[in-house]
């Protein structure tokens, strides 16, 4: 035999006549008509741009590794976004090495040649027969409109100093010895700790390609949507109409784009309440509101993330009105905030006025306690955050540069204040507890204040009333 079993394998030993067999009789199966990706152009630019912020030093960005769901059962594969939007490349292991020079090189797993080996037929996580054929190197170097070479050149490709994103792939980390500890500290700074702050930094202000995708991802969201309210009478005769709907959001993000882009929330009656509610098992009750917030990712992995609350009776009761609309008139406030030069915390600065001065209204707090920040009792978390390759997008970039800094024309975010009545709160009356409420919707910065992305979606309950007479038949 030329080959032993791996201990755990399933699979039966290969023999010598086998091999033989497996190395020969294939037909050419060479592409013909490759074409550069479109994002290609865009992201030259971008890997141009970031060598200048670094002249004369070496970058490496991983696009991270295969991760075990089980035993041998691997997650399906979601690139690094940093390497993503330098690259266009959605393949595990690679790695982008921007030399002194600005000269960038793509390290890459080129397909495994069936003339020696056994890679292609053998290999569970890379052979071409268990997870489909892969780009060879002048295929890549066309796609993606940059020098390839394969994985196996790295090592010696990576001698000297260099910056690297850490965390992505531990064997790439272990090629380059950090100078100044930040893979054990990334958040006390450092070269390594500044350059992934950089790679988050370049993302806050889109291009026109990626508002394009963003709106595509955010139309497919909007379909998604109208989907689940059709599916609401099975869901609802389901013991399980959480994940009646979730898998219902679902078909429509995989049929037309690559996945979710973060975990579903489906959450009915009180668990709405639960700001990241994902274990979605809970049955769906004709008087309670569902809180749905999802989004569909798209091929080129930019998410939307909208959040729409709604009854499931289709007519919201007058108690599940009032606490709705003053989400809604915070939401209304804050959208109307956004600006080129705006402070960025300005937005949900204002919606928490809004709902201050509401609770207040309704007798929940006094005028000491509204001033004193006692209203974040009600509404935890913050009222938005910015969107792109992922749903949290940018979380590495310094304060300086965004939760402390100014919008930008071109940056997309989202705006979603809530009020969670929690169903165990003695300071609020019985008939308020275990209401939740969020309105979310993605929006772009413009020249003259912001353009709603996910208008397709109803906000004012008016509308979602009608939006759902009119999907019910």
């Amino acid at each position: 035999m030329t080959d032993k079993l791996t201990t755990g394998s399933h699979d039966l030993p290969v023999s010598d006549a086998l091999a033989d067999f497996m190395r020969t009789g294939w037909a050419d199966t060479a592409r013909t008509g490759v074409v550069p990706l479109p994002v290609a152009a865009y992201a030259a630019k971008r890997r141009a741009r970031l060598a200048e912020r670094f002249p004369g030093e070496r970058l490496v960005v991983p696009s991270g590794t295969l991760k075990a769901r089980s035993n041998d059962d691997d997650y399906r594969f979601r690139t690094h976004s940093a390497f993503a939007y330098l690259t266009g490349s959605r393949q595990p292991d690679d790695v982008l090495v921007i030399e002194p020079s600005g000269a960038a090189r793509l390290f890459l797993r080129p397909r495994s040649p069936r003339s020696h080996g056994q890679e292609f037929y053998r290999d569970r996580r890379y052979g071409e027969f268990w997870v489909g054929r892969r780009p060879d190197l002048a295929e890549a170097e066309t796609l993606h409109q940059i020098e390839c070479a394969h994985i196996d050149e790295l090592p010696a490709a990576l001698t000297g100093r260099a910056r690297v994103l850490r965390g992505v792939d531990a064997s790439v980390d272990a090629l380059v010895t950090p100078e100044d500890g930040a893979e054990e500290a990334p958040e006390e700074g450092g070269a390594d700790s500044e350059f992934a702050a950089v790679l988050s930094e370049m993302r806050l202000v889109k291009d026109e390609w990626e508002i394009a995708e963003l709106q595509r991802a955010v139309d497919a969201t909007a379909r998604g949507f109208e989907d689940v309210v059709r599916a609401l009478p099975s869901a609802m005769a389901h013991p399980r109409g959480e994940r009646y709907v979730e898998g219902v959001f679902g078909l429509r993000s995989r049929l037309e784009g690559d996945a979710v882009g973060y975990q579903s929330i489906v959450a009915s009656g009180a668990h709405a309440c639960v700001l990241h509610w994902t274990r979605n098992d809970g049955r769906l009750n004709p008087g309670e509101m569902l809180l749905l917030d999802a989004g569909v990712e798209g091929d080129n992995l930019y998410t939307a993330d909208v959040t729409r609350t709604f009854p499931l009776s289709g007519r919201f009761t007058p108690l599940q009105r009032q606490v709705y609309e003053l989400v809604h008139e915070a939401q209304t406030a804050a959208i109307a905030v956004l600006r080129p030069g705006v402070p960025f915390r300005d937005f949900h600065d204002t919606a928490m006025r809004v709902i201050a001065e509401g609770l207040r209204e309704w007798g929940l707090l006094s005028r000491a306690a509204v001033d004193g920040g006692l209203h974040r009792r009600y509404t935890l978390c913050s009222s938005g955050h910015m969107l792109g390759l992922d749903v949290h997008d940018c979380a590495r970039a310094r304060a300086e540069a965004y939760l402390d800094g100014v919008l930008e024309e071109g940056q997309v975010l989202t705006v979603e204040p809530g009020l969670y009545l929690q169903p165990d709160d003695l300071t609020l009356p019985p008939e308020l507890r275990g209401i939740g409420v969020r309105i979310e919707d993605d929006l772009v910065v413009t020249a003259g204040g912001a353009r709603l992305m996910s208008a397709a979606l109803p906000r004012h309950p008016d509308d979602v009333e009608s939006w759902m007479a009119a999907l019910a038949g």
